[in-house]
C-alpha cells in the first residue's frame, strides 16, 4: 500500500486527497502547501502529515502535484533533486492545465507521469477525472492512481490528443450546467415560486435526469421525446429552445472552450 503525497492542498488538491483517503490502498498521507494552515487543518480532518514540499517529494511513492499550473515549474525546481536522489521508484501525478506529458516529462525526468484533468464536482463525489499515463508507467501502477481517485466520481482514461476536446465537456461543464439551473430557477421565479424552491428543484431535476442517462443508457434525444406529450406544454418550451438556437449556443461553447487552448 502507497504512502499518498499531495503538493499543494487547495480546493482540487484536497478534493483528491479526500478521495485518496477513503481508498484502502492508501496507508500515508503527506501534505503540503505554500499556506501552512491549509494543509494543516486537512491534516487534522483526514488524519495526514504536514511536512514541507521537499519532505512530500522524498517519502510519497504516489505524488500529486496539485498546485496552479504558473507555479508547477518552480514546484519541480525545489523537489527535482530530491527525487533524482530517490533510488525507489515514485509515480507523479499532475493537474496542471496546459502541460503535457512531453513537457512534464523534460521538466521532471524519464520517470512514470500520469497527467490528471478532475473538475469541480470531485469535491462531492461526483466528478470526472480523466486520466492520460506517458509510457513509463506501469499498469499496475496506473491502477493504483484509478482506485486512489475513484471516490472522487468517474475516472476515465483518455488518449492526450482528446484531453482539451473532453474538458470543454467536464470540466467548464459544471459553469454552464449551473448558469442553466440558475436560468430555469429564473424561470420559475417569475412565474411565482420562491427562490429557494426554485433552484432547489432546478438542481434535483438536472441531477436526476443526468443520473436516468447514465443508468439507462438512454439517448438524450429519446428522453426528451418521452417527456414531449403531443400537443403539450414542453414541446412548446422545447420549440422556443431550438428558435433561440439552444443547442447551437451550448455546442459553440464547448467549441470555444476547445479553441481557447490552441
Amino acid at each position: 500500500m502507497p504512502t499518498v503525497g499531495f503538493i499543494g492542498t487547495g480546493n482540487m488538491g484536497a478534493a483528491l486527497a479526500r478521495a485518496a483517503v477513503k481508498s484502502p490502498l492508501t496507508e500515508q498521507l503527506l501534505l503540503s502547501n505554500r499556506s501552512a494552515e491549509k494543509p494543516r487543518r486537512l491534516a487534522e480532518e483526514l488524519g495526514g502529515s504536514v511536512l514541507d514540499n521537499r519532505g512530500v517529494a522524498q517519502k510519497a511513492e504516489v505524488l500529486f502535484l496539485a498546485v496552479k499550473p504558473q507555479m508547477l515549474a518552480d514546484v519541480i525546481g525545489e523537489i527535482r533533486p530530491v527525487l533524482d536522489a530517490r533510488r525507489d521508484r515514485v509515480v507523479l501525478v499532475s493537474m496542471a492545465a496546459g502541460w503535457s506529458l512531453e513537457k512534464l516529462g523534460a521538466a521532471l525526468g524519464d520517470r512514470p507521469i500520469v497527467r490528471i484533468m478532475p473538475n469541480i464536482p470531485v469535491s462531492v463525489g461526483a466528478g470526472v477525472t480523466l486520466l492520460c499515463p506517458n509510457g513509463q508507467i506501469s499498469a499496475e501502477e496506473l491502477q493504483t492512481v484509478e482506485d486512489l481517485l475513484a471516490a472522487s466520481g468517474l475516472v476515465s482514461e483518455l488518449d492526450e490528443a482528446h484531453l482539451d476536446a473532453a474538458g470543454g465537456v467536464t470540466g467548464c461543464g459544471p459553469a454552464f450546467a449551473a448558469m442553466f439551473v440558475e436560468a430555469l430557477a429564473d424561470g420559475a421565479v417569475a412565474c411565482g415560486l420562491p427562490r429557494r424552491e426554485a433552484l432547489a428543484f432546478a438542481a434535483q431535476m438536472l441531477k436526476g435526469s443526468a443520473q436516468l442517462l447514465l443508468e439507462t443508457g438512454e439517448h438524450p434525444g429519446s428522453l426528451k421525446d418521452r417527456v414531449c406529450s403531443p400537443g403539450g406544454s414542453t414541446i412548446q418550451g422545447v420549440r422556443l429552445l431550438e428558435e433561440r438556437a439552444f443547442r447551437a449556443a451550448v455546442t459553440d461553447a464547448v467549441i470555444a472552450t476547445y479553441e481557447k487552448k490552441f
